[in-house]
């Protein structure tokens, strides 16, 4: 695939219950797991596995009026179906980006790069990619990494 069909290239996913639709296009700036107490809250899960887009490479294409958002802090807005509750995509509007889970795309192939907020982890995982303590200098963070 060249890089010019990456950039174009378009996935798109839903909610639980399909009602709604959203699309991203282009490449995500990053992807990887977040371990932090409120991610593995949201996702139901030990480890949120995440794809971060610039906010114009995403779009709702169906269902708008069933997007709910919840915030409970400054950094994310936590976006979901409000007929299923099914979660999609939390906008992080300091950081300027979107991180639309990677469940949601089933299409995209998942890379993911990098483990951040590793020092709340309650899965350890061994897979040979950085570990950051908490989030990349440049989003905030002290950008220092752990062992595995």
């Amino acid at each position: 695939m060249t890089s010019t069909e990456t950039q174009t290239r378009t996935h798109t996913g839903s909610c639980f219950c399909g009602a709604v639709e959203v699309e991203v296009t282009g490449s995500p700036e990053a992807m990887g797991y977040c371990h932090c107490r409120s991610c593995r809250s949201w996702s139901g899960g030990p480890v949120n596995a995440f794809t971060l887009w610039k906010p114009d490479a995403v779009r709702v294409t169906a269902g708008a009026e069933h997007l709910a958002t919840f915030q409970k802090t400054p950094l994310s807005q936590r976006q979901y179906c409000a007929k299923c509750g099914g979660h999609l995509m939390t906008s992080h509007p300091p950081l300027g980006l979107v991180d639309v889970f990677s469940a949601t795309l089933p299409t995209l192939p998942f890379a993911p790069a990098v483990h951040v907020n590793y020092a709340e982890t309650v899965l350890p995982m061994r897979d040979g990619l950085p570990k950051l303590k908490d989030f990349p200098a440049e989003f905030g963070g002290s950008g220092e990494t752990m062992a595995e």
